[in-house]
């Protein structure tokens, strides 16, 4: 069970565990919590179920936080805003040393279906959140993997699949610049990666989890997240737009959507390409490039 993870992430679970007495329970945990099981490994992090007279959920960091531009101090203060809110299980323990955070463990539903009416709610509320300073700056974060993927090693540099997609670099970036002089909505606090893996229906309502990549950004990324993420064909994606408005979509908002969906296309991609472990199989790769190049054709 334990075993499986990395012996780095063994020690710093078991130095989290050992400070249960510092996490921030009311009424404070009877004794020690024991790891129950360890949850499907995310991409760049690792999950353990743990349980006192309580459950909850361990995060230990697989990556350095700084590879991806994330800010865990953010990160915390999101998830206290988020679960006053009612939008996100509750945060009890944080400590940036070793790489973990510790949540209150959101037991699911058996049905998880995709329903765009309560996905919009939950998309509507969270941009209702109070704001914060940390603000998404996707140039930069572009620029930052692309320069990871060209230094990284001499195979990364020459991959086919790496060379296809800078193809659509000029595409892409011509739609983060429309994006940026045709957008009027202002600046909101963003999930940023409120794809499927980061929902979970329990106890009958929708739930935001995984709040690492939260910052002030565009409503228009935070909904193109969720369109190009899960994959939704145009009638869903339509059907998202009109319930997160409460209205029909303009042409111009419309628009919006798309030349962010382009962006976060791209922005995925190169995400996964720089990952030290291979996430996903080739073919996959391979299928969401396709979707960018179907994304950015005139």
């Amino acid at each position: 069970m334990v075993d499986s993870l990395p012996r780095p992430v063994r020690l710093k679970l078991e130095q989290t565990l050992a400070q249960w007495q510092h996490w921030r329970c009311d009424p404070p945990l009877a004794g020690a919590p024991q790891v129950a099981r360890v949850l499907a490994p995310g991409m760049s992090n690792f999950s353990v179920l743990v349980g006192a007279d309580r459950a909850f959920v361990v995060r230990i960091d697989g990556t350095s936080p700084a590879t991806n531009g994330l800010n865990r101090q953010n990160e915390w203060r999101s998830l206290e805003a988020a679960h006053a809110a009612g939008l996100a299980p509750q945060p009890r323990y944080f400590n940036p040393e070793l790489g973990s955070l510790v949540c209150d463990y959101l037991p699911p539903d058996a049905a998880q279906p995709l329903d765009l009416a309560d996905l919009a709610g939950l998309l509507r509320a969270i941009h209702r959140l109070p704001a914060r300073h940390s603000r998404l700056d996707i140039g930069e974060r572009l620029l930052r993997y692309e320069r990871h993927l060209q230094q990284r090693d001499v195979t990364a540099a020459g991959d086919p699949l790496f060379a296809a997609l800078l193809g659509h670099r000029p595409a892409v970036l011509h739609c983060l610049e429309q994006a940026g002089e045709t957008e009027r909505a202002p600046l909101v606090l963003c999930h940023n990666d409120l794809l499927r893996a980061n929902r979970i229906y329990s106890g009958g309502r929708l739930w935001a989890v995984d709040w690492e990549y939260s910052a002030m950004g565009s409503p228009w990324y935070d909904l193109a997240v969720v369109v190009a993420g899960d994959d939704l064909d145009q009638g869903q994606a339509g059907a998202l737009l009109e319930a997160y408005l409460g209205r029909g979509a303009s042409e111009a908002e419309q628009r919006a959507l798309h030349h962010q969906e382009c962006v976060y296309r791209y922005l995925e991609l190169l995400w996964y390409l720089a990952q030290p472990r291979a996430p996903l199989p080739r073919p996959a790769l391979e299928e969401k490039l396709a979707g960018l190049a179907r994304a950015v054709s005139p």
